[in-house]
């Protein structure tokens, strides 16, 4: 609450001063408003290249991360499907059967990114299932292929086999990824 009170003394009408006051529990606390100001300077190459990085990074996570939430449902739903099933011929079919799936439903999307975000794609991926596309790949469709993809991944300057530790190196996309976490909540 605020209020304007004035401080009367006795010796003549200019010695009067107005100022705001605000009331809080009882005490009159005298206040005022300072105009509002602006600060710039000059952002440091180093500043600005660490903004640049962070910028990138934020945007690659949020095109990719609805990708990684997804593949860790799928990736939960087949474990569900194949945890008593022992005969070979029955898990491949099982895998085989979602792997159209999610090529009919994520083929033209995932071709479209660029090898940046399927890099941060890949960490993603990793921070959900807690297991690297390499080892994933190799439980579903072999170690072959799986070394197949390795070695086309190398040539395009990624790897497989990359872990996600949200502690260390990957402390930037952990936050941004909690950020993410709290605006779309359950919704992803």
């Amino acid at each position: 609450m605020c209020c304007c009170i004035a401080a009367k003394a006795q010796r003549g009408e200019y010695d009067t001063i107005r100022v705001y006051a605000f009331i809080e529990n009882g005490d009159t606390i005298p206040g005022g408003w300072l105009e509002s100001f602006e600060i710039k300077a000059r952002m440091s190459d180093r500043m600005r290249k660490y903004w640049a990085e962070w910028t990138r990074l934020r945007n690659a996570i949020y095109v990719t991360y609805p990708y990684a939430k997804a593949a860790g449902r799928v990736m939960n739903d087949i474990n569900a499907q194949l945890v008593n099933i022992s005969d070979k011929k029955r898990r491949k079919a099982i895998i085989k059967s979602r792997e159209k799936d999610l090529k009919r439903e994520f083929a033209d999307k995932l071709t479209n990114l660029s090898v940046y975000q399927g890099k941060v794609l890949m960490k993603l991926i990793y921070r959900e299932t807690g297991n690297n596309c390499y080892e994933i790949i190799s439980e579903y469709k072999g170690t072959f292929t799986a070394a197949m993809w390795q070695t086309v991944a190398l040539i395009f300057g990624s790897n497989l086999r990359q872990n996600y530790d949200a502690n260390g190196t990957e402390k930037d996309m952990e936050v941004i990824v909690r950020d993410v976490e709290r605006m779309y909540g359950h919704r992803i």
